[in-house]
């Protein structure tokens, strides 16, 4: 069993970072870096936010982009959008688009619409069947159909209003016609919000494993409209807080103190807690992405913590028994308490994790009814994305705000961890 060297930590240069909420961070690295700085996560205050809108930069040269995360902006979004649009047409102004969405937030897709349809757009509305299942080959094809019927070219816009599922969906949609379209996210729930629409990833799911069909293709910039979780049923909104906590567990001890510290707030989704946790966790996967855009030197990796477990969890499941949040948080215990095992971190950091889950409604251990052979667990582990040549590999802790990618565990051990 070894580290890889791969870790949260920055381990060259000696770059000090001076990151505050809502700045970037470490712009002047040289261009044949290697490793990962060493004062990686950058460092933040402990008040909550008090401004009414917050913006974040992802900074990837020609690719980069802006997350506006403000309360009530969805209504304006052709003003916002259409300066992306411009942008990417070098001057010439995009007026088509296509809103894909589903059923559940069919309200918000209709706000936008009606934003671009009054600023003079050509509008279509695609709207989807929500959940999981959505993320497959068919679904994308009947997309593909709906982009041949109104003529798209690339200058056609697709926005994805909706939460994870549709951001994968959507964004897939778009990377892959016509050689790929420029694409808006504005997700509608917190985890997209926190999680997928940050970062370029789209995909689609195989039978056997999540997220195996996929590209990388960066949105023209994501818009966070909070008012959009006031409607957010309760668990999705919890799944959610998931995602914010695994950022503090492996980039920023600082952040994780003051969940634990406003416990209350997050679970009444209070605004200013809201804004400061989305902004933060923004800030902290843009960093990642911004240094590790396509997964080649390993540093965004440690956003997978828990994720190993959780999405053999979610796949074993049928994708729709468990929440991708509520997996990641029940993956990431049991992730910590394989680190324990194995030395690298002792109990009370476990915890930690497990009371401030706990204390956000999250589940910690799989539901009874959830019981399968550790054999088929391990095989669905396999498939996992961090593993080569069917070796697994985990991201794990070793102190609070920092995280390795580990190799070489026997998986004997990740069995007994399993049955525990």
């Amino acid at each position: 069993m070894k580290s890889t060297g791969v870790s949260s930590n920055l381990l060259t240069h000696g770059c000090q970072s001076r990151l505050q909420p809502g700045q970037s961070f470490l712009r002047s690295l040289p261009r044949d870096w290697q490793g990962i700085p060493r004062d990686f996560p950058p460092q933040q205050t402990g008040s909550t936010v008090q401004s009414s809108s917050q913006n974040v930069s992802v900074a990837l040269g020609d690719r980069s982009y802006d997350i506006l995360i403000e309360s009530g902006c969805l209504p304006r979004l052709a003003t916002i959008v259409e300066p992306w649009g411009v942008r990417f047409g070098q001057g010439k102004p995009s007026r088509k688009a296509a809103i894909i969405s589903d059923s559940n937030v069919r309200y918000a897709a209709d706000i936008a619409a009606r934003s671009l349809r009054e600023a003079g757009w050509a509008c279509e509305v695609i709207e989807l069947e929500p959940g999981e299942p959505t993320k497959r080959q068919e679904v994308i094809s009947s997309i593909y159909d709906r982009l041949v019927a109104m003529q798209a070219d690339r200058r056609t816009i697709v926005i994805a209003v909706g939460g994870g599922v549709i951001g994968d969906a959507a964004g897939f949609a778009a990377a892959t016609y016509n050689r790929g379209l420029p694409f808006v996210q504005c997700p509608s729930t917190l985890l997209a919000d926190v999680d997928s629409s940050v970062g370029g990833k789209v995909g689609i799911n195989h039978p056997q494993a999540k997220n195996l069909i996929g590209a990388f293709h960066q949105p023209l910039g994501v818009v966070i409209d909070t008012d959009l979780l006031k409607t957010l049923p309760d668990r999705e909104y919890r799944a959610g807080l998931a995602e914010v906590v695994k950022y503090g567990v492996i980039l920023d001890a600082e952040f994780f103190t003051w969940m634990e510290s406003h416990i209350a707030e997050l679970n009444a989704r209070d605004p200013q807690a809201l804004q400061h946790a989305i902004a933060r966790s923004c800030r902290l996967k843009a960093d990642v992405v911004e240094h590790d855009e396509y997964e080649r030197t390993g540093l965004r990796a440690v956003l997978n913590y828990g994720h190993t477990f959780g999405h053999a969890f979610e796949a074993l499941s049928g994708y729709g028994e468990l929440l991708h949040g509520e997996g990641v948080a029940i993956g990431m215990v049991y992730a910590s308490r394989l680190a324990e095992a194995l030395g690298r971190i002792d109990a009370s950091m476990t915890r930690r994790q497990v009371e401030l889950l706990q204390a956000l409604h999250l589940p910690t251990r799989l539901p009874a009814h959830l019981n399968w052979p550790t054999t088929e667990v391990i095989g669905r582990m396999r498939l996992d994305k961090k593993s080569e040549a069917g070796k697994l590999r985990f991201v794990l802790p070793t102190r609070m705000g920092h995280v390795e990618l580990v190799d070489g565990v026997d998986e004997a051990l990740v069995a007994r961890i399993l049955n525990s």
